[in-house]
């Protein structure tokens, strides 16, 4: 059996020395940089720049550590490069914009990394996925002889969770997201693809950003929860499992995380990973805020309609839009998987009966405009 490292370090804030200690100390708990990288490779640095928020609303990979990985990796004799597809339309002008605000566009101009502006897509062959054996992929992720993940740990409205396995979903070129989510809706199949597009990536070592982490309406309308860790494994699976354990969920809770296990690639436990660094049980918040989901499993996989049209309406959570803070941009509406949001004078609305439950919108959201409303039911029967 092959015993997989997780490295657990505490760093309580963002100072760039503090931040660079640790991930260096990261690498040395993972065997050394030469154990993955060879000298004079290209690195891709695959952060999380889900859209265009300062780092300090903790939606992003923050700037620090991605500047102590681009520095560390530049040292050693590795060229670098810098690169997101977030969601919505994936050109020069957005990425411009996005790398200036998340500030990457600094850490660029500080190391020597390259940002990635190439928009073009490409198609890769995936023969160890499940579901997706053929993948739309951004064309920037073929051109770099290794990958890094460098997530943020954060709840999510539709997956519980997002980390190191989901991160890699910025490897599908902006709209095309939009496929894959509209095509998978329930949330046991999104896991499947999300892992799918994973192991397409391969990224040969995963950093996780948990100083500041995001709880409640994740990925992006959610509260900056102060956690203090940064995480690091050759496994982004892993790094998940030992993520979840500092958020106190279960694997049985996440879709993704209860695929994992079942499909071999993840342990049912940190107890069979070997935990390096500092003690783990430092770390974990016991009131972390998970979003609830309602779902139809329980009914079985061909339900009565009338049974299904009950849980539609009343265990299913749905978008609720706040028309008063509301700024009209359309972003919503032009991200939309289903394609079922009009902005009418310049407000959105949603044909409820078709909404495949991506909160898409929610996540897209530059004002934090869109709420995600659990029915009553649902809230009573969450509690049991």
């Amino acid at each position: 059996m092959i015993i997989i490292l997780v490295s657990v370090l505490g760093c309580s804030n963002y100072e760039y020395e503090k931040v660079k200690t640790t991930v260096m100390k990261s690498f040395t708990n993972l065997g050394g940089i030469s154990k993955y990288i060879d000298k004079g490779e290209t690195v891709l640095l695959k952060v999380n720049l889900i859209m265009k928020k300062n780092p300090d609303e903790a939606a992003t990979t923050h700037p620090s550590v991605v500047h102590a990985l681009a520095e560390i990796l530049i040292d050693y004799g590795c060229k670098v490069i810098i690169g997101d597809s977030p969601g919505g339309p994936f050109n020069e002008i957005l990425l411009r914009s996005l790398y200036r605000v998340t500030g990457m566009e600094d850490v660029a101009n500080q190391t020597g990394a390259t940002l990635n502006y190439n928009t073009s897509t490409a198609h890769a062959d995936n023969p160890n996925g499940l579901i997706l054996k053929h993948l739309t992929i951004a064309d920037f992720i073929t051109k770099a002889d290794k990958i890094i993940s460098v997530s943020k740990l954060k709840s999510h409205c539709m997956t519980k969770m997002t980390g190191a396995t989901k991160n890699m979903f910025g490897t599908i070129p902006g709209t095309v997201k939009a496929e894959y989510h509209f095509n998978c809706p329930d949330p046991t199949t999104f896991a499947d693809c999300l892992i799918d597009i994973c192991l397409n990536s391969n990224p040969v070592l995963s950093f996780m950003d948990a100083i500041v982490g995001m709880e409640g309406h994740g990925p992006t309308g959610g509260e900056p929860r102060q956690i203090g860790a940064i995480l690091a494994s050759p496994s982004p699976y892993e790094l998940d499992l030992a993520a979840s354990k500092i958020i106190n969920v279960t694997t049985d809770e996440v879709p993704m995380l209860a695929r994992m296990v079942q499909r071999g690639l993840c342990s049912k436990s940190t107890e069979n990973i070997e935990l390096v660094g500092d003690d783990i049980n430092t770390f974990i918040q016991d009131d972390f805020v998970i979003p609830k989901t309602g779902s139809m499993h329980f009914l079985g996989d061909n339900p009565p309609k009338f049974l299904e049209d009950f849980v539609k309406h009343n265990l299913h959570p749905k978008p609720v839009f706040k028309h008063k803070i509301c700024i009209g941009c359309g972003d919503c509406a032009l991200n939309c998987p289903a394609k079922i949001i009009t902005m009418k004078d310049r407000k959105p609305y949603v044909d409820i009966d078709k909404c495949i439950r991506c909160f898409c919108c929610q996540e897209l959201c530059p004002k934090k405009a869109v709420d995600i409303h659990r029915p009553l039911l649902l809230k009573i029967l969450s509690k049991f």
